[in-house]
């Protein structure tokens, strides 16, 4: 029945094709744009997943996400580390600023503020200049997609100067970092020239980042610290998914993909639906010989079955594929956000696999309600 079943959908390739096409089309743009949703997603993160050396924030308990910053107070920084098992705290800067070029232009920017001694949360891949150049005066490092929005066109050299908040800095650097939520070149800075830049306040620090004892618990120092000081201590790993929660239930982020995962769906599922009616339509007169030849309604129904899921198989890889080539393609030219996890394959094989049960469906209907005495009619 198996080779029979295959005889009868490949023989006319022109039907085949097509239901492979529909397929994969809608396979595409459902991974598509699953991974994008997952990269927009991810970038929200990306400061987070960027600070490795840092396995523990501490913050505000106020806070939600990242980008929600409430300034802790310096004294905060010492409770901290007075809790027991945490091995070393540092004070940590992320915040907004305005940048003006040397042709008078002005960029928004992410400025980040790092540990003057210990240099956590550093950035780690540096394409030109040294982490020591920070020491100078008013020294700042900024990523490379900054450089290119601030100076487009130009190649990467250091000793550029911009004012931040009306204050000179020098690039002394240039590094390369996770591609943030927010479009904007990431500048970094010695925490002690933080307040060179920003008014003077009571409340500067964004946040503390710390590390436990080699062997200590992480959930037990996050613990302690929330019992003893009052603070949000959450691993870097909590942090992000509390981040990315927020996102999923404030803004419209997932709503506007799930729209058009749900078109791709529906487009998918009746296009298909159609050509394989059709395909079932034409074959019909097999279908009745196969009965009047004593084949059962069961096994025409795993006939039908086996003929779609093979579509779908096959549509299903061209379109990941396809999705995963895109994928490439644009992260190195648009930049565009992409990330391709195992569930965003697994989303997509049950949507593929809902498709060809849904088009079948419509098809064998018709099947199972023949007659098998029309072979025997002219």
């Amino acid at each position: 029945m198996l080779r029979v079943a295959l005889r009868m959908l490949t023989s006319d390739r022109g039907k085949y094709l097509g239901l492979v096409v529909v397929i994969t089309f809608a396979c595409l743009l459902i991974a598509q744009q699953a991974s994008i949703f997952c990269g927009v997603l991810r970038m929200t993160t990306s400061r987070i997943r960027d600070v490795e050396d840092a396995p523990i924030w501490v913050m505000n308990p106020a806070v939600e996400y990242l980008d929600e910053v409430k300034p802790l107070r310096d004294t905060d920084l010492y409770r901290i580390r007075g809790v027991t098992g945490v091995q070393w705290a540092v004070r940590h800067f992320f915040g907004h600023g305005r940048a003006k070029l040397e042709a008078g232009s002005h960029q928004e920017i992410i400025l980040v503020g790092i540990d003057d001694q210990s240099r956590v949360a550093a950035p780690r891949e540096l394409l030109l200049g040294n982490l020591d150049d920070l020491s100078r005066h008013n020294a700042i490092l900024i990523d490379d997609r900054g450089y290119r929005i601030l100076w487009p066109g130009e190649p990467l050299r250091t000793g550029r100067t911009l004012e931040i908040n009306n204050r000179r800095g020098t690039v002394v650097g240039i590094c390369r970092t996770s591609l943030p939520f927010e479009s904007f070149p990431v500048v970094f800075m010695r925490y002690s020239q933080i307040h060179n830049y920003f008014p003077r306040e009571r409340k500067l620090m964004s946040f503390v980042l710390a590390s436990g004892a080699p062997g200590a618990s992480r959930g037990e120092i996050c613990r302690r610290i929330s019992e003893q000081t009052g603070l949000l201590a959450l691993s870097s790993r909590e942090f992000a998914w509390n981040t990315i929660y927020y996102y999923l239930t404030e803004t419209g982020i997932p709503i506007n993909f799930a729209i058009t995962v749900l078109l791709g769906f529906l487009v998918g599922t009746a296009v298909a639906g159609q050509t394989f009616y059709l395909f079932m339509i034409e074959n019909l007169k097999q279908f009745a010989v196969l009965k009047a030849m004593g084949t059962s309604n069961r096994q025409v129904v795993g006939m039908v079955l086996i003929q779609a899921l093979l579509v779908g198989l096959i549509g299903y890889g061209l379109g990941v594929g396809l999705a995963a080539v895109f994928g490439q393609f644009t992260e190195q030219t648009a930049k565009l956000a992409y990330y391709m996890p195992w569930p965003t394959l697994a989303v997509t094989g049950g949507a593929v696999v809902l498709i060809v049960l849904c088009a079948s469906l419509i098809g064998v209907r018709r099947v199972l309600s023949i007659d098998p005495a029309i072979v025997f009619k002219s």
